[in-house]
């Protein structure tokens, strides 16, 4: 198993471009500097120690929700709280793996 394979980014990864054509919303749980260095176009920066107090909002977007990050092991917490929440997620890895299909 590959090291993104351990935070399911094998199987989601396959899932990305069916989540964006479905209008899912990409949210990029990095730092605010780290999301200045790059990131997916359209995506919002919602910081990782954060998403608890968000939690609500996210709901209330009613979309599917895409998690990045830097590796894809934050991506991976914030998509498996917001699993727990009732929320359709899933973990995109690091955020270059979103942007290829964006790009497109």
């Amino acid at each position: 198993m590959s090291f993104f394979g351990l935070f399911g980014g094998n199987r989601e990864s396959a899932l990305i471009g069916d989540y964006l054509k479905d209008g899912a919303v990409v949210i990029d749980v990095r730092t605010a500097e780290e999301y200045k260095s790059g990131h997916v176009a359209g995506s919002k920066n919602i910081v990782l120690n954060t998403i608890p107090t968000v939690v609500g909002d996210i709901k209330a977007m009613n979309k599917k929700v895409i998690t990045v990050c830097r590796s894809g092991a934050r991506s991976g917490q914030a998509a498996s709280f917001l699993k727990q929440h009732g929320i359709d997620v899933i973990n995109g890895g690091p955020w270059q793996n979103v942007a290829e299909y964006v790009a497109q």
